[in-house]
């Protein structure tokens, strides 16, 4: 199975930059999107080989939302956590397939002038990792998508300049070790140990072309399925976003 998660930073918009060519080319099983921007209504697709098809747009007209393609049909379908609090911008949607969950998830920024960290770092990475371990409880998980935060040093170009900017604040760091300590495991630095790869750069700057990034998209395995991840990989030269799309390749089922 082959598995890729995206943000598209609008969806409309990617369709119109080789979003079908993309796909065509890496013919993924299941491909998991955050920043779609829209609703179903508001988008034709042309995507007869991923007939499953989930969006969980946000309240909010154009803003954050995340969907899910599929050639595999999933046993059930969840969208959103169930706690009011987090629900209404559209991040979160699980399928849960025979021998594990997939969870899409789009992490809220914390915004330039962390105007959102507090919520962020006490409440949505409490309660999504919460969500997560009650997962987990009946099957292993995969969860994938943007986590708008760059975890190590390693993980940005300019670690030193950017310690109190979202996503690299002590809070946002924290939160994330705390995934990784409770037993889900950075799938790409399983098989990638050195730097120089991100999935995120600045429009700024001509921050791409000099690659001056930052990796803030992941897939997080369960320990108990990660001997099964084969490959975990970055597409920096997929162009069509201000991110790169990320994949993991195994014997999921």
């Amino acid at each position: 199975m082959k598995i890729v998660s995206w943000n598209v930073n609008g969806i409309r918009s990617v369709i119109t930059k080789g979003f079908y060519d993309f796909l065509k080319t890496e013919s993924p099983d299941i491909i998991c999107l955050q920043e779609t921007r829209a609703d179903e209504s508001q988008v034709k697709l042309e995507l007869e080989g991923w007939p499953h098809r989930f969006w969980n747009p946000a309240e909010k007209k154009g803003y954050s939302g995340t969907a899910v393609f599929s050639i595999h049909g999933p046993l059930t379908v969840t969208k959103e956590l169930g706690i009011p609090e987090h629900d209404g911008e559209g991040r979160v949607i699980t399928l849960e397939y025979n021998k594990f969950y997939l969870v899409n998830v789009y992490v809220p920024n914390a915004k330039r002038g962390l105007e959102r960290l507090e919520y962020r770092h006490k409440s949505w990475d409490v309660d999504f990792l919460a969500y997560l371990k009650k997962l987990e409880k009946k099957k292993p998980v995969v969860v994938c998508g943007d986590f708008n935060v760059a975890h190590k040093e390693i993980d940005l170009a300019n670690p030193k300049t950017n310690v109190k900017n979202a996503g690299f604040t002590p809070e946002e760091r924290e939160g994330f070790n705390n995934f990784v300590a409770a037993g889900l495991v950075d799938s790409f630095r399983e098989f990638t140990k050195d730097g120089g790869h991100y999935t995120w750069w600045s429009n700024m700057a001509n921050s791409r072309e000099r690659n001056v990034g930052w990796r803030i998209d992941y897939f997080l395995v369960s320990k108990k399925i990660m001997p099964q991840v084969k490959k975990s990989y970055i597409l920096p030269a997929v162009m069509g976003s201000d991110h790169a799309p990320v994949v993991i390749e195994g014997e999921l089922e």
